[in-house]
C-alpha cells in the first residue's frame, strides 16, 4: 500500500524569497496563507500582474537590488543602502555612479575572477 503524497507547502515570506519579491509588497492573501509547490510553480510559469508589477517596478528585496547594481549584500551596507529600492531608485543610482558603487562593482569583479580562477584549478 502506498501512502497519500503530501503536499509540500512553504511560508509566505520563502515564497517570496524563491520569486524574488519583497513580501510586504505582495497582496494580503498572499502574506495570510501558505503556499504549496505547486502554487508557486503557477506563479513562476504564469505570473499574475501583481507579481509581473513587483518584479518590474519593485520595491525590490535587497538581493534583488545588489544583483540589479552588480555588487553583493555587504557592498550595499557598505554603500549605506540598507533597505529595498524601486526600480526607479535602482536607475537614479546607477546613473549618479557614485564613488561607493564604482568601488564596489571593482571589489564584485575580483570576487568573481578569483573564484573562476578556483575552479580552473580543480
Amino acid at each position: 500500500m502506498t501512502k497519500p503524497k503530501t503536499t509540500q507547502t512553504m511560508k509566505p515570506a520563502t515564497a517570496a524569497k524563491k520569486l524574488g519579491v519583497l513580501l510586504s509588497a505582495t497582496p494580503a492573501e498572499f502574506q495570510e496563507g501558505v503556499v504549496s509547490r505547486d502554487e508557486l510553480n503557477a506563479l513562476q510559469a504564469a505570473p499574475p500582474a501583481w507579481l509581473t508589477e513587483l518584479r518590474r517596478n519593485g520595491p525590490h528585496p535587497r538581493q534583488v537590488v545588489a544583483v540589479k547594481l552588480g555588487v553583493s549584500n555587504s557592498g550595499l551596507a557598505r554603500g549605506g543602502i540598507t533597505g529595498p529600492l524601486t526600480t526607479a531608485e535602482i536607475d537614479a543610482i546607477k546613473a549618479e555612479d557614485p564613488e561607493w558603487l564604482k568601488h564596489e562593482r571593482s571589489v564584485q569583479a575580483e570576487v568573481r575572477k578569483e573564484a573562476q580562477r578556483l575552479k580552473q584549478r580543480r
